[in-house]
């Protein structure tokens, strides 16, 4: 069969290549791509509310303010606190949940922040030890128990031990030492240094009772 004016011997028509069919396949793919980034908001100009779609721009009350921040869907409350807000007193240790240094209060409940994301927070109070002590500097007396006893040895673990322990006395306020032993069972030292810990926050539990 013989060939028409406009095709090659390889079959393919003039100026219809199939390096142009494909190129004009990927051109029209990403413009489709991009008309969908751009018209992503509504004729009123909002977001259109995709499924599964996050908000990335979160106002948090964290320490009595409220902070605007940016966040990422998958972004912990640690993270957030560490790395966007400047917070450092939270610690991040074994960052799976285990060691408690990473210990904050929401609504005055102790969490792990390495395993809170920070997108399930918004309209709560959260609390980390940089805002215990009060507008005028004057230490929470879990804190000045601390620095009374010198509970500890490198320190790294001190900021989740002292937020649980607050967590803790709002619920028991005269706890006896084995109680509160278990009560912040959650927390490791690194310094194995337990006993001291306890005698500081025992004597915590007794300058809350006496503020």
């Amino acid at each position: 069969m013989s060939e028409g004016p406009n095709t090659t011997a390889s079959g393919e028509q003039a100026g219809f290549t199939r390096r142009n069919f494909i190129k004009g396949v990927i051109a029209a793919g990403a413009t489709v791509s991009a008309s969908a980034y751009m018209f992503r908001a509504n004729v009123a100009g909002q977001d259109s509310a995709l499924p599964g779609a996050v908000e990335r721009l979160l106002t948090l009350n964290v320490n009595g303010q409220e902070r605007r921040v940016d966040v990422a869907k998958h972004e912990t409350l640690a993270t957030t606190l560490r790395y966007k807000l400047g917070l450092t007193g939270t610690k991040l240790g074994c960052d799976r949940a285990e060691c408690g240094a990473c210990t904050v209060l929401v609504d005055d409940v102790p969490h792990y922040a390495c395993s809170v994301l920070t997108h399930s927070v918004r309209g709560k109070k959260i609390v980390s030890i940089e805002g215990l002590a009060s507008a005028d500097g004057t230490l929470h007396p879990v804190q000045q128990a601390v620095v009374n006893g010198q509970g500890f040895q490198c320190a790294f673990c001190m900021p989740g031990f002292v937020m649980a322990t607050v967590g803790f006395l709002k619920v028991n306020p005269q706890p006896t030492r084995a109680e509160l032993a278990h009560g912040i069972s959650g927390n490791l030292c690194r310094c194995a240094d337990y006993n001291k810990i306890l005698d500081c926050m025992m004597n915590a539990a007794d300058l809350m009772r006496r503020a």
